[in-house]
């Protein structure tokens, strides 16, 4: 092995801008920074700090009426920005390949797992069938989903989020990549398979000699893997260097507040620390026990407003559509109660069946066995204007804000439409009135009114998905995973922000989450599922302390 390494990849000087000439405005401002072979190099920042834009511009995927771009990008001493679309296609997935965010996305939902993989190699390679098999086969043991039968004969929704976060690995190497680019690879995923995932990661690095340019805005994750680290904020390198230095002696004050924000005490504080600002500079308020104590007293004297008994829900898992000789239980006989004023988190890894537990709640699925009561009405029963009103009552907030919001509508248009479907107001400009009300409860304005999604940074279309929710004043709300694809300082904002609309409001939370810190800060108390039982369920100081599971001691322990 050398000791001196050869640069693979070099930025120097990278600006991007909208292109418009009357508005033009900067977006990567002036960077560079180096990948050398077989190195692991972190690309660091909140929303909007360029993070994507860079990746992007690497593999020539800006629409380039949208975006100016200059300075250089040399692959092998060869400047990216200068070659043609032709030659480009050659870099493209053979040379640097990319593992998008959202898997379910990036897959085609309508083509089975190994019709999308044989597509990658005839169009990067030329070789025969059998050829193709094997190498995928390998492919398959090396991500390990080689447990998994007949996988190449499955369609996306058929697995789970951690599972086709792997296939997507797959197609990434397909072709003997010099240097992978992992755009959030983790995002949605929970504390083990994340761990799994970046366990695959460093060793396809150090069994196939592969750079990878591995972009986060988790900076605990990001501390597993990476060898050196580039920081951005707003467009610009705020800090690069060894990660080992970077976390030992940050030199910047926004790295200093990021590592604030991720450090655990040696010790469990006396009175816990809730984050009442989402200001990175100033320290957090902290919350007496003993009032979270009476609070909580009050909550559980009063009378369930959702009660679940023995709840279960089965799936068809045979290849023929009429025989039923193979039955998953994704719940399996699920006991709870849900109080008012209540947030009761809900944890487990991918598979555990925490969605299908929310969409049973929800009535979106039907359910075997059980039964689910809401205000002492089975919900099994509800049907026409009693349905409405249920759905009316509880809402949801989805995990991802860009594809729960139509992009044909401006934000008037998706938060009115809820209200005007369920007649609660009909008058135009009272509703217009009620729109604004609602943006200034999520901390935006009446400027907000006529954009669009895609006009919008995530943590802004998160808002938006939390105004529709709250805008039928419904009792419960389950957050699915609502925070999981927002960086630290804007998770903090949002949290921050449902806390203070369930305190106005008097709401009531279902907090789904793989994210134990985020649950643990949300939640008066969480239930732990596994394989579609409930496997923990209690108050959430006391699990942290005290977890009685070996499942969830390890949740805990992959956590830290």
């Amino acid at each position: 092995m050398k000791a001196n390494k050869d640069i693979l990849l070099q930025v120097r000087n990278l600006c991007i801008s909208t292109a418009s000439k009357n508005k033009r405005k900067s977006l990567v401002k002036n960077i560079s920074f180096e990948i050398k072979e077989n190195e692991i190099i972190g690309l660091l920042g909140e929303s909007g700090s360029g993070k994507s834009l860079t990746s992007l511009a690497i593999l020539s995927l800006l629409d380039k009426n949208k975006f100016k771009i200059s300075g250089e990008i040399l692959f092998h001493k060869k400047n990216l920005l200068g070659i043609n679309n032709h030659e480009m296609l050659k870099v493209r997935g053979s040379k640097i390949s990319m593992i998008f965010q959202e898997p379910m996305s990036a897959l085609n939902p309508t083509m089975k797992i190994g019709k999308q993989l044989f597509e990658v190699y005839k169009t990067h390679q030329i070789k025969s069938i059998t050829e193709i098999k094997t190498e995928i086969n390998g492919l398959i043991k090396k991500v390990k989903l080689d447990g998994i039968k007949n996988l190449l004969e499955k369609y996306p929704h058929e697995i789970s989020g951690g599972q086709k976060q792997r296939v997507m690995i797959m197609m990434a190497l397909a072709c003997k990549p010099e240097l992978l680019i992992a755009d959030e690879p983790t995002t949605a995923l929970d504390v083990t398979v994340q761990k799994e995932i970046i366990e695959i990661l460093k060793s396809l690095q150090e069994t196939q000699k592969l750079s990878i340019l591995f972009i986060s805005h988790d900076l605990k994750l990001i501390s597993k893997i990476a060898d050196r680290l580039v920081i951005l904020k707003s467009g610009e390198i705020i800090e690069k260097g060894n990660s080992k230095s970077i976390f030992r002696s940050p030199k910047s004050s926004y790295t200093k507040a990021l590592l604030s924000m991720i450090m655990r005490p040696k010790k469990r504080p006396k009175i816990l620390p809730t984050i009442k600002t989402f200001d990175l500079n100033k320290k957090p308020v902290l919350e007496n026990n003993k009032l979270r104590q009476k609070r909580q007293k009050d909550i559980y004297s009063k009378k369930p407003i959702l009660k679940i008994t023995n709840l279960s829900k089965f799936y068809n898992t045979s290849p023929n559509f009429f025989t039923k000789n193979n039955e998953f239980k994704a719940l399996n006989k699920i006991d709870l109660n849900l109080y008012p004023g209540e947030t009761l988190g809900l944890i487990g890894e991918s598979g555990s069946g925490k969605t299908t537990l929310s969409n049973a709640i929800l009535k979106i699925h039907s359910f075997e066995e059980g039964e689910i009561f809401y205000e002492g009405n089975d919900v099994s029963t509800l049907k026409g204007k009693y349905l409405l009103n249920f759905r009316r009552q509880v809402q949801l907030i989805f995990q991802d804000p860009y594809a729960s919001l139509n992009p044909l509508k401006n934000i008037m248009e998706t938060i009115a439409e809820p209200i005007k479907y369920h007649r609660l107001i009909d008058d135009k400009n009272k509703i217009i009135e009620k729109v604004t009300e609602l943006l200034n409860d999520v901390g935006l304005d009446e400027s907000f009114l006529q954009r669009y999604p895609h006009e919008l940074s995530g943590g802004q279309r998160q808002r938006i998905c939390i105004a529709r929710a709250i805008c039928l004043h419904p009792k419960v709300i389950i957050c699915d995973e609502c925070v999981s694809a927002l960086d630290v300082s804007v998770q903090a904002t949002i949290l921050n922000l449902l806390n203070s609309l369930k305190k106005k409001y008097d709401f009531t939370y279902i907090f789904i989450s793989h994210d134990l810190s985020v649950v643990k800060y949300m939640s008066d108390r969480i239930v732990v599922l596994f394989n579609g039982k409930v496997v923990e369920y209690e108050e959430a100081d006391k699990m942290f302390l005290n977890p009685k599971s070996n499942y969830t001691k390890k949740l805990i322990k992959a956590s830290i």
